[in-house]
Order: C-alpha cells, then structure tokens, then sequence
C-alpha cells in the first residue's frame, strides 16, 4: 500500500527563522491522515535561517537522524562539537538524556531533513556521531547511511529496528528496492529533483508512505537524490 503525502498534506510551521515541513503529524491539530510509521515517529524539513538555529534543549529515548541539504553546527552536552556538511549524516541517541543544540553558522539558509525514531529500548548512554557521504558513491543505487544492525561497521549506528539508505539518479534512470521482511514500513522523500515511485509521482516537498510493499521501482523524471527509511 502506498500512500502519498503531498506537500499540500504536510502540517507547516513558520517562526520567521525557521520554516518548517512535517511529514509526520506533531500535534494534536495536526493532519491525522500523516502518522507513525511504526518506529519512524518524525520525519521534518527545516529550513534554518542564517545565523540562527534551535538553542540548547533536552531529548531521551529517541534516535535523531540529521540528512544536511546545506551545513549544521552541532554541539552537547557530552562534549561533542562538530560541523556536518551537505550531503552528511549525523546520527544521536539520545538514551537516557542528553542536552543539545544546532545553528547554521553559514550565510545561506539551511536545509536539512531531521527524522525521529523510537529505539529498541529505552535508556542508555546518550551519543552522537557523524560521517561523509560523498554522493558519487551512490549515484544509480541506494546506501545504507545509517543502520540499526550494531554489527555494522560501514555506516552511522543507531538504537532503532530501521535503516536510512540515500540515493542519487541521473534523469530517466531506474533502481528497485527490496525491504528486509522485518522492516515493514518505509518512507521516501526527494532531497532534489522529482522521481516515480512504482508509478507513483513524488517531488521535492512530497513525501511517500508504503506498507508491506514487496518491492519499490524508483525512476528520476530528473535528476533527482533521494532519501529512505526502512523501518520495523
């Protein structure tokens, strides 16, 4: 089953520096039609003005996958600093507590995804990391970027039964996707471009829900990058 969820569908939020996407409801006023995915809970995109940012707060029990479009400063409470640029990915649990803040320190606005999900349990040591993604090594297929599996050494880790894979697609090229039997839920947004996703037409703004899909065909009407989250 796919469902998708146009840009006319998302909840906006406005506060002047930061304008807002939620492709998930966050609000009891919220679009109903837009909930959880099972362990994917938050899927926003922000855009940060220069100069500005979200100041120091709180999180606990949440696994917080940042996609940069264009850079984010990062910095904590366990003492972790750091820049990640476009096309990077930083991942934080949050277990048990932890205290942090984000800003654009750069002169043009900044675009970012954030998407929340649940962990596996609850608790444990707060942390974050962050790694390069340069977007040649997935050009024409799908990467993993970030994957729950604690074995895995290649990508970010996180506390959650879920994986982020991004892709790139020069226009009119084809790649399919098979997800694990165990991660039911999937949602796909465009960073860039336009793309068909087993007919189904999703561009920049929209967002695609599918369920117990066996498989996705994702075509680019243009060049197009994308990111996906596989999710129990």
């Amino acid at each position: 089953m796919l469902q998708l969820r146009s840009n006319e569908t998302l909840d906006h939020g406005d506060r002047g520096w930061l304008k807002a996407r939620h492709h998930f409801i966050v609000s009891a006023d919220g679009n109903p039609a837009n909930g959880p995915l099972g362990a994917l809970v938050v899927w926003n995109d922000d855009e940060i003005a220069p100069g500005t940012g979200f100041g120091r707060h709180s999180h606990a029990d949440m696994e917080i996958v940042t996609y940069v479009r264009q850079g984010v400063t990062h910095e904590d409470s366990v003492g972790n600093v750091g820049r990640t640029a476009a096309g990077d990915v930083q991942v934080m649990s949050a277990g048990s507590g932890i205290s942090h803040s984000e800003h654009n320190r750069d002169e043009a606005p900044l675009k970012l995804f954030q998407i929340w999900l649940r962990p596996r349990q609850r608790g444990g040591a707060p942390r974050w990391d962050t790694r390069k993604f340069p977007k040649a090594d997935r050009a024409g297929h799908l990467i993993e970027l970030a994957s729950g599996d604690p074995k895995t050494t290649e990508t970010l880790t996180m506390r959650a039964d879920a994986r982020v894979l991004g892709a790139t697609l020069l226009a009119g090229t084809t790649l399919t996707h098979a997800p694990s039997a165990h991660l039911r839920h999937t949602y796909l947004a465009p960073a860039q471009g336009a793309i068909l996703v087993n007919g189904q037409r999703v561009a920049v703004g929209d967002g695609l829900a599918a369920l117990d899909e066996p498989e996705l065909t994702i075509t680019a009407m243009e060049d197009a990058e994308s990111i996906l989250v596989d999710a129990a």
